[in-house]
């Protein structure tokens, strides 16, 4: 009887690697170094996702190939959804008008002042916000932070105070020369960080702080 019973589990066929999943690995490894989360938008991502369904269910990397089918699919509606966030943003931007950038003082540190509601934007400033351009990618009011930090071309700086709204915080364009030729215009600008996504685009030498000395007068904060 011990024979009969144990005779099945001899002739069990040990369990193989799948080649279909190394090479979705690869390719998706690849893409992502290239493009980061843009990659869940790119039509070349379909082909990873025929090879990862070619996957055996009984091989060694099955359930690694569903682990990374469900993070390609968790990151296509995030992608989608940081989509619509701007698109909305962008539309309530253009509805309520540009906002404000003017600039006062505040002690030890940047200080911004951002219109409340009830303020109309200043027409003639010439420190105004650029709203995000599908077209072209450029960052603008609306866009999401998260897109900020995943162009690999945005560094995060010290945070501003901003008057009406609190302490928020900013990002810069890196100063590279890749991303100063693909963000040219956001060379010598701040963005101003609420909620999540872009609330103004002004610039560096608008910023205003007063001396340490608690002095009254206020001075170029020197681009920071």
């Amino acid at each position: 009887m011990a024979l009969f019973v144990a005779a099945p589990v001899a002739c069990r066929k040990p369990a193989k690697p799948s080649e279909a999943y190394t090479q979705a690995h690869t390719r998706f490894g690849k893409l992502y170094g290239e493009k980061g989360d843009d990659v869940f938008l790119d039509p070349e991502l379909a082909e990873v996702e025929s090879l990862l369904a070619q996957v055996p269910a009984d091989s060694l990397d099955a359930q690694a190939a569903q682990e990374l089918r469900a993070r390609i699919q968790t990151g296509k509606q995030q992608v989608a959804a940081q989509q619509k966030a701007q698109e909305d943003a962008m539309a309530k931007a253009r509805e309520q008008g540009p906002a404000s950038s003017n600039f006062g003082s505040d002690t030890g540190s940047s200080y911004a002042s951002a219109p409340s509601d009830s303020e109309p934007a200043d027409e003639d400033s010439d420190a105004g916000t650029v709203d995000a351009d599908a077209g072209s990618g450029v960052p603008g009011v609306g866009t999401p932070e998260a897109q900020l930090a995943s162009s690999g071309c945005f560094q995060k700086g010290e945070p501003l105070e901003v008057k009406g709204r609190g302490r928020r915080d900013r990002w810069e364009l890196a100063d590279r020369p890749a991303c100063r030729q693909q963000y040219g215009a956001l060379q010598d600008q701040v963005l101003i960080i609420e909620e999540g996504k872009v609330l103004a685009q002004v610039p560096r030498s608008a910023l205003q702080a007063i001396p340490v000395d608690g002095g009254t007068g206020p001075t170029p904060d020197a681009g920071r």
